[in-house]
């Protein structure tokens, strides 16, 4: 019996005999042979028709460890590059195991197929070529995902395969809905059809779960740049007022929104608001909040006004994000506000002296019934009084137990004890309280804290 010794390469055996990976591998010895050779080389059999005892194990297996490997492949620029990278990843680390030795990709372009690209060792393939959609073998592929075909099938338009150079067996599955078509040469006939169709399914299921992981990150992130381009860089500090504000997102990305927007006739307006659910849906509804307000009070609508053509825009949306609670507050240079609640959590005015007011005068949420009418409510900001506005992701946070919520009367309680500092230091305050308050546990809600403060000047602020 001969012997052969072959390296691990990659978390696999590579021999002239039995290539397997060194996972499933298992040698049996007589008693008392010790196995010899230095870390990370095998013993293969040569000549021995050997069976791997984990083969009835081998989809699973093969699949997790594909899943495993693609996770560390690099994203690409586009889905074309990271279909690409794919493809050759599995070409050069497992293609003893699926017995591919290369092949070919093709994107839908209308109503034809082009062949874009090559991977591992293929024939001399005619790049740029296109093949229209209804050529048979696309059409049941694009039926059944995944598709085994020998060279003679009479579906085949045999001197086109001579010109893509495909060998005399291959197989391919689509990819994205049938965006791409990933074409493999087959070097391995002793192996049987269903091995060939599963190992086909492995694959497709791998790189759509790639693609599907890539666009979940892409969606993401769009709506991360879309948050961020409407959160003001900069807070206006006008006249006498001091203005801090912080919001946290439960997820990557939220459904809260801030802003301060300042006019040059003495008028500045707060607002924060809450669209129902997180990620793209919610980061565009914010998105036409925010436009629809500062066109709103660009045009000096009234507010009231301001918000029933808003709320009339929300509930027109096609978003599946359709409910936006909000409040908007416009406060002039001597301390009046006029304000207006749709179905926020009411701002609470805290006065010098410590006594809290709750502002709930408005409406209902934005969105649900196209003809919603507001009401306007009237306040008024003496020096060192604070104007608290809030996103329910705070009040209803719980504590590290999930018994207990913070409530309003925990706010108010926090903000008593700070109101005589500035409001940075106010919102710092808030959000360290919060975050002993709840312990290590994740955010549920998205937590947004506004302060607006009129300053005083008699008293020094802490």
């Amino acid at each position: 019996m001969t012997v052969l010794c072959s390296r691990r390469r990659k978390g696999f055996i590579r021999g002239s005999s039995i290539c397997l990976p060194l996972s499933d591998l298992e040698v049996q010895r007589h008693p008392g042979q010790e196995r010899s050779g230095p870390p990370g080389v095998a013993l293969v059999v040569s000549g021995t028709a050997w069976q791997d005892p984990a083969m009835s194990r081998r989809p699973v297996s093969l699949f997790r460890r594909i899943e495993r490997a693609l996770e560390t492949i690099a994203s690409g620029s586009t889905p074309l590059e990271t279909v690409t990278r794919t493809a050759q990843y599995l070409v050069d680390y497992f293609s003893c195991e699926l017995g591919i030795p290369g092949g070919r990709i093709y994107v839908l372009d209308d109503e034809h197929y082009e062949l874009v690209t090559t991977f591992g060792k293929v024939a001399r393939a005619p790049i740029g070529l296109r093949i229209e959609r209804t050529y048979r073998p696309f059409e049941e592929l694009l039926e059944s995902g995944s598709r085994l075909m020998e060279r003679s099938h009479p579906d085949l338009d045999q001197r086109l395969e001579s010109e893509l150079g495909t060998r005399d067996r291959f197989a391919a599955i689509a990819a994205a809905d049938g965006k791409y078509v990933l074409s493999f040469d087959l070097e391995a006939p002793q192996l049987k059809r269903a091995e060939v169709i599963s190992t086909l399914n492995i694959i497709r299921l791998a790189v759509n779960q790639k693609l599907r992981e890539e666009r979940m990150l892409e969606i993401l992130e769009e709506a991360r740049q879309i948050q961020s381009s409407i959160l003001p860089r900069r807070l206006p500090q006008p006249g006498d007022f001091q203005v801090a504000a912080r919001t946290v997102p439960a997820e990557i990305v939220g459904g809260d929104f801030y802003d301060v927007i300042s006019f040059a006739d003495g008028v500045f307006y707060v607002v924060v608001s809450d669209a129902t659910g997180h990620g793209l849906p919610a980061a565009l509804q914010v998105r036409d909040v925010f436009t629809g307000l500062r066109m709103g009070l660009a045009r000096e609508f009234k507010i009231s006004r301001t918000l029933e053509r808003l709320n009339n825009i929300i509930h027109r949306s096609r978003l599946a994000t359709k409910f936006v609670s909000l409040f908007l507050a416009e406060i002039d240079l001597q301390g009046s506000v006029i304000y207006c609640n749709a179905g926020h959590p009411p701002a609470l005015l805290v006065s010098a002296r410590g006594e809290v007011t709750r502002l709930t005068t408005g409406g209902m949420l934005l969105g649900p019934m196209a003809d919603s009418r507001y009401t306007i409510g009237l306040a008024r900001l003496e020096p060192g009084d604070l104007l608290v506005l809030y996103s329910d992701g705070i009040t209803e946070a719980n504590d590290a137990a999930g018994q207990e919520e913070l409530g309003e009367d925990g706010l108010r309680k926090l903000l008593l004890e700070c109101r005589r500092q500035h409001p940075r230091r106010i919102v710092a305050r808030v959000f360290d309280a919060l975050g002993r308050f709840t312990g290590p546990a994740p955010r549920k809600d998205d937590q947004t804290l506004v302060v607006v403060k009129r300053r005083s000047r008699a008293a020094k602020e802490e």
